[in-house]
């Protein structure tokens, strides 16, 4: 049986809400419980309605839509943002805020399609054996001892011949879990395969940088170093990072 996501639509444009509430009348699973014309509104109907998710445009008067997320992050039960806005710059703060993902106006009926993709795979039952989406967690074993660490702490990870690195604010860690089945276990995070070998927090993103055959080089806040973004990958991290 499919699961009914129930959504908010918050914007202060009249027009602008009624056009994504009818573009989002077209999945089975969504149902559109209400509107929100300021960021005022947004959090009384969040707390009246409980939605599972609140498409959240950014640029309102008095209360804009980043003060709003930071709000209803303190709320018992938090719902998923997925911002909606013509404004790209905003883009890097948005997925600080763990937003599921960023459309931009006009809406691409495409982008749309996966942005609902990702609602319903977040949403998914969660197996009762998954530490890793019900703690926020990764379990590692290295010499016959047990990490577990906290995935926010997560920079990037990389494959090294038969070893995958896992760069962490406090240590590094050498494990032999393959980068797939990392990427696997944490599929209800935001991270982005880069490279073949390398997988990034897009949490912490900060600059693309055009390196030469349509590579790009990418910057984390607190790293030095320089990641290379295969020219394979770069159009879908552009997507996944609305710039």
């Amino acid at each position: 049986m499919m699961r009914v996501i129930r959504t908010l639509v918050v914007d202060d444009e009249r027009y602008a809400r009624e056009e994504l509430t009818f573009l989002l009348g077209q999945f089975p699973s969504i149902q559109v419980v209400g509107e929100a014309e300021s960021g005022e509104a947004a959090i009384m109907k969040t707390l009246q309605l409980q939605p599972d998710v609140v498409f959240l445009d950014v640029e309102m008067p008095k209360m804009g839509g980043m003060e709003v997320a930071k709000s209803l992050q303190g709320l018992k039960k938090v719902p998923l943002i997925a911002f909606a806005t013509a404004y790209p710059q905003f883009a890097a703060e948005a997925f600080r805020i763990n937003a599921v993902d960023y459309l931009l106006k006009p809406y691409d009926e495409d982008q749309l399609k996966q942005t609902i993709e990702r609602v319903e795979n977040w949403l998914a039952p969660q197996l009762p054996g998954d530490v890793t989406s019900q703690l926020g967690k990764l379990a590692v074993e290295m010499d016959g001892e047990i990490d577990y660490i906290l995935i926010r702490d997560i920079y990037y990870m990389y494959r090294e011949e038969k070893v995958t690195k896992i760069i962490t604010e406090q240590q590094d860690y050498e494990v032999r879990i393959s980068l797939k089945e990392l990427e696997n276990r944490l599929a209800s995070f935001p991270f982005f395969r880069i490279h073949k070998s390398y997988l990034v927090n897009l949490n912490y993103v900060s600059r693309l940088t055009p390196w030469f055959n349509g590579a790009y080089q990418l910057e984390l806040e607190g790293r030095p170093e320089k990641l290379s973004v295969s020219r394979n990958y770069v159009k879908d991290l552009r997507q996944r990072l609305e710039i």
